[in-house]
């Protein structure tokens, strides 16, 4: 096997120094850890000039659009890294599966409207990365052995001046309004509970949008969001005409390090406190929140299920229940799912047999979908899609798409939702929703 060269770089502690030399590349995309301010994530990773753009056609079979990710992998070729470097891609692709691939994995209605005309999944088949490893305080170039010796001493060149951080800015014009009055908001709510009532499903991830008039560049934006809601899974990715997707995420969707697999779902909130003692009240309380802890067990045995398509028969275990994670915003209630890939099966394969993520859709998951496309006017989008990194070796990353934007087209979205049940009360579910992308609005708000 081909082995990548590595060139190390003086250590960042803040991803965007290294990516201002590249904002405005074709291609230009960062996976954030949210470090220094957040604590859980290790490597920060980014490139751009990708070799290929890969978009899923409208009418396309996502096991097809898979497939030809799965052969630019192939012809890119495999590769290894230099005895004693831990770092998470050797080249390989990165990019979105917005929420609406599902579609082009199931049989799903077309009820909700497209007005964003954002491609289902987007990919960049890159040749090289910078990766930052927060661990071993270390930033290096990863070459991947078919790039070419001038292209390599260009980058090298390119991350070793210093960088010029010319400022931009970001601005709305007005206010991100919800699309949703509260009042169809309730009335989506008794729906979803009457289909619950009647045996169609047992939880539903109902969501509503937020979006205004923008101007501006998204990278100022992204830079202000940051530092306002540090979170493991933050991601930056250029579109074309200036457009750009800003994801401050939590959660993980699937991982798969060595074949081995994870996921970690996020479901149950709430609020941060505004002195320490009510802070500690909140965590209390959703930690011994019977609906809470049944929402995430529900969500945890159809995760099961997906991985059990393509892990091995009796790997399939669940390592961690009901844990918290504490974000700036909020409290969050975790588990994690683990098993080990068949030998017969690969990442896509797993992509495949588990896209979108059960957290948020609802259980079953199919039923839930429809249901979604029913009472949701708009489609999702990016929102509760996956920002995914897959290497030649089958390593992968990927996240949830929650408290993620999307800037196109002289507007900026974001969305809010949760899971619905039998005794959820609409209005809290309501401000859950708003207590979720507070911080994302006010950020964009004061810009």
């Amino acid at each position: 096997m081909s082995t990548c060269s590595v060139h190390p770089l003086p250590y960042r502690a803040n991803p965007a120094e290294y990516f201002t030399a590249i904002r405005h590349a074709p291609g230009a995309v960062l996976l954030d850890s949210g470090r220094p301010a957040a604590e859980r994530g290790r490597y920060d990773l980014l490139s751009a000039w990708p070799n290929a753009t890969l978009t899923v056609a409208p009418d396309e079979n996502g096991s097809d659009f898979l497939q030809r990710l799965r052969q630019n992998l192939t012809q890119l070729g495999e590769a290894g890294l230099p005895a004693g470097y831990e770092l998470p891609f050797a080249g390989g692709l990165i990019g979105y599966l917005s929420y609406d691939f599902g579609r082009h994995l199931e049989n799903m209605p077309h009820l909700a409207v497209d007005d964003l005309h954002l491609p289902d999944a987007r990919f960049g088949l890159y040749a090289w990365a910078l990766i930052s490893d927060h661990h071993a305080q270390t930033s290096q170039l990863v070459f991947h052995p078919s790039l070419a010796d001038s292209e390599r001493q260009r980058l090298i060149a390119l991350f070793s001046r210093e960088t010029v951080d010319t400022p931009a800015s970001f601005k709305l014009h007005g206010p991100m309004a919800p699309d949703l009055t509260a009042e169809a908001y309730r009335q989506a709510i008794v729906r979803i509970q009457d289909y619950i009532q009647a045996g169609d499903c047992y939880q539903v991830n109902f969501a509503q949008r937020f979006r205004a008039p923008c101007i501006g560049d998204p990278w100022a934006a992204y830079c202000a969001l940051r530092e306002a809601c540090p979170t493991p899974f933050s991601g930056f990715q250029s579109l074309p005409d200036d457009g750009a997707v800003l994801s401050l995420s939590p959660e993980r969707f699937v991982r798969i390090s060595e074949r081995q697999v994870e996921t970690r779902p996020i479901k149950g909130t709430r609020p941060r406190g505004l002195t320490p003692e009510e802070d500690a009240a909140n965590a209390a309380q959703l930690l011994a929140s019977p609906k809470d802890r049944a929402e995430n067990l529900m969500i945890v045995d159809l995760l099961r299920n997906d991985l059990g398509r393509t892990c091995r028969t009796g790997s399939v275990k669940v390592p961690e229940l009901f844990s918290l994670e504490s974000y700036p915003n909020v409290h969050h209630l975790v588990s994690s799912v683990t098993g080990e890939l068949a030998a017969d099966k690969d990442a896509l394969d797993l992509i495949a047999g588990s896209f979108p993520g059960g957290s948020i859709t609802g259980a079953p998951k199919i039923r839930a979908m429809q249901i979604i496309d029913e009472l949701e006017p708009t489609r999702r989008g990016l929102y509760c899609g996956s920002l995914v990194y897959l290497d030649v070796r089958g390593e992968m990353d990927s996240s949830i798409a929650i408290r993620s934007l999307l800037v196109k087209d002289g507007q900026v979205c974001c969305w809010g939702g949760g899971g619905i049940v039998a005794d959820s009360e609409w209005e809290a579910e309501y401000q859950e929703s708003l207590t979720k992308v507070r911080v994302l609005l006010q950020t964009l708000e004061n810009l």
